[in-house]
């Protein structure tokens, strides 16, 4: 059975008047809950600035790698979101709960919800301002907003330093170990183990590849061998 199979019948147990935000109370299996909370999030935050694009929509596609025939259960589950009359704010602390404060997972929803931000080649001030909001409310430490951030948003400059989570006086010791911890931390079979379902362990692809470019950038800057 498909995640989207589970998540339909998720749907279905809901009892009639439930909003979306009722599922989160009896916490499904971790990749139907990470799946669920990334769609639900990514459609409050598509009305922050006021339009849903062609661009998102799309994005969801690429992280979840949704099937045609999976299509209609995924669109179901946007709009219950977007129509709900729950806040952002209440299902990020419901998320929160259900994955446990401090939980990597919830950077992993992060970046799930920056890519979807980016995807239409802008990112607007309210959309900052939601996923700062959202931040907030999951407790990620600033420092690691501002390394998403600087990963995906052109206009942060790409600062290898921020990407790595180091400053950038930390010895090169220290910005090696957080580079290799980081790459670790990619790793698929870590990011299942999280509850990160594999339609969207290709979110780490692109977390790679930056980090890396981070270390390479620190090490040319340093004339490190």
């Amino acid at each position: 059975m498909s995640i989207w199979s589970r998540i339909t019948e998720a749907l279905r147990a809901l009892g009639r008047g439930q909003g979306l935000s009722a599922l989160f109370e009896r916490p499904p299996e971790r990749r139907v809950a990470f799946t669920i909370a990334v769609i639900a999030l990514g459609a409050k935050m598509a009305k922050a600035d006021g339009l849903v694009t062609r661009d998102e929509v799309s994005a969801f596609r690429e992280v979840f790698q949704i099937a045609r025939e999976d299509e209609a259960g995924a669109a179901r589950l946007f709009n219950l979101a977007r129509q709900d009359v729950a806040g952002f704010e209440d299902y990020a602390a419901r998320i929160r709960a259900m994955f446990g404060q401090g939980s990597p997972t919830l950077c992993d929803l992060m970046e799930g919800l920056f890519h979807i931000a980016l995807a239409d080649g802008d990112y607007h001030p309210e959309e900052d301002r939601f996923l700062a909001q959202v931040a907030e409310i999951f407790g990620l430490p600033e420092a690691q907003f501002r390394a998403l951030r600087a990963r995906f948003v052109p206009e942060a400059g790409q600062d290898p330093y921020a990407v790595l989570g180091v400053p950038p006086d930390a010895p090169m010791a220290e910005v090696r170990a957080a580079w290799r911890q980081l790459v670790r931390d990619c790793h698929p079979d870590r990011m299942l183990a999280r509850g990160v379902p594999e339609e969207a362990v290709r979110l780490a692809e692109r977390r790679l590849a930056d980090v890396n470019r981070a270390w390479d950038a620190v090490r040319a800057e340093r004339g490190a061998a």
